[in-house]
């Protein structure tokens, strides 16, 4: 006389907590987004992995020939070759925009940038052509 009852106490608890795991499962989930993102780099990846953009803050460096560098933070927008095509960046000594021209060329580009207190356009064709604007 125990063991059914036993048996049918068992089946009814399974039950529950059958129907328990089904309904939260069937509960639409509400994520909430962090109010802020915080990171030392943000990649965006394509399908097949590669890097299409990124987001950098390059710490200050000194280059091999003497030259010094400060923080920067850098955003590039990179074609699906990986050629980097825009860059944006900024600094407390200068800020600019470089727009490069497509895989397969090399001298081809148009640069924005404003440095202290000047700024200057320069614009560079495939064919040596140059042009700088400066106020």
């Amino acid at each position: 006389m125990n063991a059914p009852r036993l048996l049918l106490t068992l089946t009814a608890l399974n039950v529950g907590v059958l129907l328990l795991s089904i309904t939260v499962h069937t509960i639409p989930a509400f994520a909430q987004a962090p109010a802020v993102l915080r990171a030392r780099a943000l990649q965006i990846v394509d399908e097949q992995g590669r890097v299409r953009a990124s987001l950098n803050v390059l710490p200050a460096s000194t280059s091999a020939d003497g030259v010094a560098y400060p923080e920067t933070v850098l955003l590039r927008l990179i074609t699906e070759q990986g050629r980097p095509s825009v860059k944006l960046s900024t600094s407390e000594q200068a800020s600019g925009l470089t727009l490069v021209g497509p895989t397969g060329t090399k001298d081809t580009y148009a640069m924005l940038q404003a440095q202290a207190t000047s700024s200057s356009l320069k614009l560079r064709a495939e064919d040596g052509r140059e042009q700088n604007l400066q106020p």
